[in-house]
């Protein structure tokens, strides 16, 4: 990957709506050979997927909440089953495992209290965990899907 594909990269995760010719534009390049970059960024895995963000309090989706698991079950049956569950719930927009006293962590993202009430009652239906703790947030300080591409 050389400066003229992390350029891509950042434009790209600025602006994934941009048009081959403009990024050809911003690159200093004809359109086909950004055009072949892009798609071998693809086929590298590099770039996967392109989305757009929304803006949840716009979408009455105004509470976001990080919540802790425990478990002291930690076999892979038991790690299948909450990853499929959790990956099926859409107020999940991320799951990590963790090294610490905490398994995984959650970003959940609801309406309200009541909403958030509604998916603990879903998550703790799996069942295995000894401990979900709840820490919603009071403010968006930052917020960016963007790698730091150097």
């Amino acid at each position: 990957m050389d400066a003229t594909d992390k350029r891509i990269l950042r434009l790209l995760q600025e602006n994934a709506g941009l048009s081959l010719a403009d990024l050809a534009s911003c690159v200093g390049l004809s359109t086909t050979p950004v055009w072949r970059r892009v798609k071998a960024l693809e086929e590298a895995g590099v770039i996967v997927k392109r989305t757009t963000l929304l803006d949840a309090g716009k979408l009455g989706l105004g509470v976001t909440v990080f919540v802790g698991v425990r478990t002291n079950q930690h076999t892979a049956e038991w790690l299948e089953r909450f990853a499929a569950a959790v990956a099926s719930y859409p107020e999940v927009t991320e799951v990590h495992r963790l090294s610490g006293e905490t398994d995984y962590l959650l970003k959940v993202v609801v309406a309200d209290i009541q909403g958030y009430d509604r998916f603990y009652k879903k998550l703790i239906a799996i069942g295995g965990m000894t401990d979900v703790s709840s820490s919603f947030a009071m403010e968006q300080i930052k917020y960016t899907t963007a790698l730091p591409i150097e």
